[in-house]
């Protein structure tokens, strides 16, 4: 519980902050991803960690769990590859995100989903290389992406305005697209995080 404290804020009576919960909610998802906790108890939880009013309230819901170096409990692998044809890959519901990401399509979608992912450092390299496909960034605010170093053949980029908020995470995309789009958007209203109700 010590552990969970320093990565929290320090004193168990200090007020938490949206920052403090979301840690411990990243927690949470990747030790349900592991296995060390179920659907249930994952739900449970995750209700208690959005409702809760300070730092110790949220380190009691992870000090059953093993503590890893990078504060969110997990860390991002190197590169992460993904290579496809003719198919859609998503990434979604608490991936952890990699500090370089290399993308190879041909004739399908890859959509990655960074509403409740795992974000353990503030860039992500995405090394594309598509022809006839797409590429979909969902994004939460404090995600920012920037293709100024993509080469566009016959192919186009959609992105609606960045919420305004502290930068969390950078995208960077370079490499190539052909016959192809890039959109990044937030998630469509009703998707993402359950908040709690007063």
């Amino acid at each position: 519980m010590t552990g969970e404290l320093s990565r929290t804020g320090g004193s168990p009576e200090v007020r938490a902050s949206h920052a403090d919960r979301d840690r411990t909610v990243d927690v949470l998802r990747v030790a349900a991803g592991d296995g060390r906790l179920t659907l249930e108890e994952l739900d449970e939880r995750l209700e208690a960690a959005l409702s809760a009013r300070t730092v110790g309230e949220l380190a009691v819901l992870t000090a059953d769990l093993p503590a890893v170096a990078g504060g969110t409990g997990v860390d991002a692998q190197e590169v992460v590859r993904i290579e496809q044809e003719g198919s859609s890959t998503r990434r979604g519901d608490g991936w952890v995100v990699p500090r370089r990401l290399e993308v190879r399509s041909a004739w399908g979608e890859v959509t990655l989903d960074f509403t409740d992912a795992v974000i353990t450092q503030d860039t992500l390299h995405i090394d594309l290389a598509m022809r006839a496909g797409a590429l979909k960034l969902l994004t939460r605010p404090g995600v920012v992406v920037d293709t100024g170093a993509l080469v566009t053949n016959y192919s186009q980029i959609k992105a609606r305005a960045a919420a305004d908020a502290p930068v969390v995470l950078r995208v960077r995309i370079t490499g190539e697209i052909n016959y192809g789009q890039i959109v990044v958007r937030p998630p469509r209203r009703g998707f993402g995080r359950r908040r709690p109700t007063a």
